[in-house]
Parts: structure tokens; C-alpha cells; sequence
């Protein structure tokens, strides 16, 4: 599998202030009110912290990496103090190296407090969003940004719900097979090049399409055709989970690496996840739909704790053990007569 070059690894991205104002100025209805030029700051911990007790002057276990919450409780306080005490708080969460804040429900900070960010190099941003919707909506937008990705030449279809990732030599019939399979009824999720990020937490990964080419496919001898326009807007999905990697080799370039029993289990690591990995002969005739049909069904079932292998070898086991048994009492059937 050939990876495109990437910024990421498998610890994540690391996100600036300025990353997270750009993709939040639509989705976070973010403004910049003071720091603009302290937006090369480094936000260490993607995720927001509404700083109640250190506004009241403990700072015990202050999470000064976060993004600081200034919700309607923190400015009801802030409000209850006179004007010097005020800028005083807020200059002592930044002399403990707070940096960002981000000011709810549309309230902007007062003059002394904006002069404030400027001088020490903090940057202020306001959104018109209640605080608990504007914390859901921000911790989302940090995680995205600070996701661990990678893009990587292969295609990605969901079938019967598996996200199903393809890799392999060029001209071996990836994109043809992700369209048999999508006029069955799968789903493209993207074709040639995938974005893969993975969610830390879970430690699972996601594949998508880059923005440019999200819906389109390019089938050799056809040109570029678009999916949503062919077979409807269900026919493609945005991003899926990648639960199986299909390898796609020629026959005459597989040496030993075939299990034709499939007994032993194969993975594909990515961005230090372990995923799922069947490599599939390519040759003349062969129907790589029905194949990669097969395969999906068949992770699905040792998804659910089927293993058909240890199923056959316990049939085999007691068809051995009854001729076993059957033999010793034709022995001994003998021996007595």
C-alpha cells in the first residue's frame, strides 16, 4: 500500500490556534476579537475546558492547554467583580500559560480585557452559540483537526456495510470492481486516493474522499463518470469505518502468501491500527465482485464469532472419532464371535 506523503502520524496532528479558528469560522461561527498575531500557537490538548475555579483564583489542576470556555456562569462572575479584580483574574490564567479563549452567547470581551490579550499575546475569539452546543460542536472540530491522517493510493467502497478498503497495482481493476459492487448496491466512498484518519479514542480508523474528488470515479476506457448522477446519492457515502482491506495481487506474483483455508488471520497496520487483511488472486476470469462479496460476508461472520475453519476441523474431528469408534467395535465384535 503506497502512502502519499502526510503531516500526520499515528500520534495526530499538531493544530494551531489559527487551524482551529479557519475550520471553525463557518461550523463554530467564530470571530477573532483580539490576538491575531498570536494565532501560531500550538493548542496541545484539542479539546475546550470551562475554567470556573480559576476565575475564583484556584488553579489547582488548570488545564491551561485547552481552549478556555467563558460561558454565561463565568461572565455572570466576572461581572460580580469590580473591573480591576476582573482583568486581574483573567491575566492570572494567562500568566499560567492559557492562551485561547472563546467567549459564548455572543459576548465580547471589555476593552481593558481585549488590550489584555494583545499585550500578553492571548487570543480572544467570541461565537454567538450557547456554551453546551458551541462545546459539542468545537470538541468535534478539534478532534477532526488533531486526528491522526493519512492519504493512501486505493479505493473504498462500503459493502453490506463493512467499509471495504482496495489496494493493488494499478490496472488490476480496483475502480472496476468498486463499481460492479456499487451497482449491486454498495456505496463509493472513494476512488483512486483515500483520506484515512483515525479516531484516537477508539483507535479505529475512517476513510473518505479528498474534497476534489468526492463522487467521481475514473473507469479506464470510459473516462470520469459520477457516481451520485449514475445511481443516486445512495450510492456514495462520505466516510465510512475501514473494517477490511482486500489486497488485489496477480496470480503469477503470489508466492506462499496464499491461506487456502483461511486459517490464519491477516492484518494490515495502519496509522498503528490492525485491520482485517484478505489478499485476492487476479487473473483472467476471475468475478472479483462475487469474490469480494464472499469476503466481506465472511469477516462478517468472524465479526460475530463464526469460524468456519474450526467448524470444518471439528466436523472432521468427530467424523474421525465415529469411524474411530466404529472400527474398535467391528474389532471387537470379531473377537468375541
Amino acid at each position: 500500500m503506497t502512502k502519499l506523503p502526510t503531516r500526520a502520524n499515528s500520534r495526530g496532528n499538531t493544530i494551531t490556534v489559527a487551524d482551529f479558528l479557519e475550520a471553525g469560522r463557518a461550523r463554530l461561527r467564530l470571530s477573532l476579537i483580539a490576538g491575531g498575531k498570536s494565532l501560531d500557537r500550538v493548542i496541545h490538548e484539542p479539546i475546550v475546558n470551562r475554567p470556573g475555579l480559576a476565575l475564583t483564583g484556584f488553579y489547582d489542576h488548570f488545564a491551561w492547554s485547552r481552549v478556555q470556555l467563558i460561558g454565561n456562569g463565568e461572565v455572570a462572575y466576572l461581572n460580580s467583580l469590580d473591573n480591576e479584580t476582573r482583568v486581574a483574574r483573567i491575566k492570572a490564567m494567562i500568566d499560567r500559560k492559557a492562551f485561547c479563549f472563546v467567549f459564548t452567547n455572543g459576548y465580547k470581551p471589555s476593552p481593558q480585557e481585549i488590550e489584555l490579550g494583545e499585550s500578553m499575546n492571548a487570543v480572544l475569539l467570541s461565537t454567538p452559540y450557547k456554551t453546551r452546543v458551541f462545546a459539542n460542536l468545537a470538541t468535534f472540530v478539534l478532534g477532526a483537526l488533531a486526528a491522526p491522517t493519512a492519504t493512501i493510493y486505493g479505493t473504498m467502497v462500503e459493502v453490506a456495510g463493512i467499509g471495504v478498503l482496495f489496494e493493488g497495482a494499478p490496472g488490476l481493476g480496483k475502480s472496476e470492481t468498486a463499481l460492479g459492487l456499487v451497482k449491486k448496491g454498495a456505496a463509493l466512498v472513494a476512488d483512486d486516493l483515500t483520506c484515512i484518519r483515525k479516531d484516537v479514542g477508539n483507535d479505529t480508523l475512517y476513510g473518505s474522499a479528498c474534497d476534489s474528488t468526492a463522487g467521481f470515479m475514473e473507469i479506464r476506457g470510459i473516462g470520469i463518470v459520477h457516481i451520485p448522477s449514475m445511481y443516486g446519492v445512495n450510492a456514495v457515502r462520505q466516510e465510512k469505518r475501514i473494517q477490511l482491506v482486500i489486497t488485489f495481487k496477480r496470480l503469477n506474483e503470489i508466492h506462499g502468501e496464499i491461506d487456502r483455508i483461511g486459517q490464519k488471520r491477516a492484518y494490515r497496520t495502519i496509522l498503528g491500527v490492525d485491520v482485517p487483511n484478505v489478499v485476492i488472486p487476479v487473473s483472467e476470469g476471475r468475478d472479483l465482485v462475487i469474490l469480494v462479496e464472499t469476503a466481506v460476508q465472511q469477516q462478517k461472520l468472524k465479526f460475530a464469532g463464526h469460524n468456519p475453519v474450526l467448524e470444518l476441523s471439528e466436523r472432521l474431528r468427530r467424523r474421525a472419532d465415529e469411524r474411530q469408534l466404529t472400527i474398535e467395535q467391528q474389532k471387537r465384535s470379531k473377537r468375541h464371535g
